[in-house]
């Protein structure tokens, strides 16, 4: 029996490489308001934070126009700019053939969250998608591990959330699941070990070890 028998995970930042597309656009929409202003270092410390939040920090007085900018030249340069991480799909594909059952929770809209799964075959493998328009709070709160976790059926003491940052893994210890960082994440490996994840991932594919070992006895 997989100590893990469910799996949760981040999007960007962690199955899919989408920092460039991400940066980009920011830059694209924050030097039409505010030439010369912010960098992209400005703007990393922030990312795994919904969007309107992240603007509100940067134009609180037009955030959502702002936002919709965004959001529009995210869209068009999407395929353009996205890649997958290394190992990701191979990974997905061998915990599938485990048994166990996956599911994406992000801070994304819906329509890029799924242009990002159907652009590297990863869509068919989670059974649980939950978006940002999914739920009223939203990571670092529990409540959308918790929508993904009963979209799966899940075991709280069985289920593992892995992302690239602390807001993921402040999103599974409020909800009582099992925290994985990803060491591949802009933020750093040191920076994501500060917040105490159960596990640190130098590699996705060492999530089929952690899956496989030994189920806890109580």
């Amino acid at each position: 029996m997989n100590r893990y028998q469910y799996v949760l995970f981040d999007l960007d930042g962690t199955l899919i490489d989408t920092n460039n597309l991400i940066l980009t656009s920011f830059m694209y929409t924050l030097e039409k308001f505010y030439p010369g202003k912010y960098t992209r270092e400005d703007i990393i410390p922030h990312m795994g934070k919904p969007l309107y939040d992240q603007m509100k920090l940067f134009g609180p007085e037009r955030a959502e126009e702002l936002v919709q900018i965004y959001r529009e030249h995210n869209e068009q340069v999407h395929d353009e700019l996205v890649e997958e991480f290394p190992n990701v799909l191979e990974t997905i594909e061998d915990l599938a053939e485990m048994g166990v059952k996956m599911g994406i929770v992000t801070t994304k809209q819906r329509k890029t969250a799924e242009m990002g799964l159907r652009l590297f075959g990863l869509d068919t493998y989670m059974d649980a998608f939950v978006c940002y328009q999914d739920t009223k709070n939203h990571k670092p709160h529990p409540e959308p591990v918790q929508k993904a976790m009963q979209a799966l059926g899940a075991d709280p003491a069985r289920t593992l959330m892995v992302g690239d940052s602390q807001y993921d893994i402040q999103a599974a210890q409020n909800a009582g699941v099992a925290s994985a960082g990803v060491a591949w994440s802009m933020k750093g490996a040191s920076f994501l070990s500060a917040f105490d994840p159960t596990y640190l991932l130098n590699d996705i594919r060492d999530l089929i070890q952690i899956v496989k070992q030994p189920v806890r006895q109580a």
